[in-house]
């Protein structure tokens, strides 16, 4: 097998792994996404100008750093105390591993909603932080997801284009 056809394989994978990732939060969806425009690039230098790879690694690393901070600053804001931020947590990995994909989603709501009622607030008050934090994070999904089509069309469309 050729050097050559290494980078577009793994950068299918990598692409493919991005999308995943998405949806899934021990993989850095996004990031992945970028990797494989990098591995085109070492494919054929002429695939994205270096201005196209800086503005997406741009955006790929303020989406990445909100994925991490947007969901407690939004927990937070709707009331959420420590203890719905790590019931939140929690309940996405049990519900990652026991109702994929969906299982996730709705342990993410659970979560906040046990972690707050274990805190003492008020049904309401449980409620609320639980559903701002599934919307937060349903939020993020979907900019994390939007980003890596992007970018997966983009290595698509180029990879064609190269042959």
């Amino acid at each position: 097998m050729s050097l050559d056809i290494i980078f577009p394989i793994v950068g299918f994978i990598l692409m493919i792994s991005g999308i995943i990732g998405c949806f899934l939060p021990s993989i850095p969806g996004p990031p992945l996404n970028f990797a494989a425009l990098i591995m085109l690039v070492i494919y054929d230098s002429e695939s994205f100008s270096i201005f196209f790879l800086v503005v997406w690694g741009i955006i790929t690393l303020a989406v990445t750093i909100l994925d991490y901070v947007l969901p407690v600053l939004g927990a937070k804001f709707y009331g959420a105390s420590k203890y719905g931020i790590w019931g939140s947590v929690i309940g996405m990995i049990i519900g990652l591993f026991f109702f994929p994909p969906f299982g996730m989603i709705a342990g993410v709501f659970i979560g906040a909603v046990l972690g707050e009622l274990l805190a003492g607030q008020e049904k309401s008050k449980a409620l609320s932080a639980g559903f701002g934090t599934f919307i937060i994070s349903v939020s993020m999904i979907v900019i994390k997801f939007a980003l890596s089509a992007v970018m997966s069309f983009y290595f698509i469309y180029y990879f064609i284009e190269t042959l």
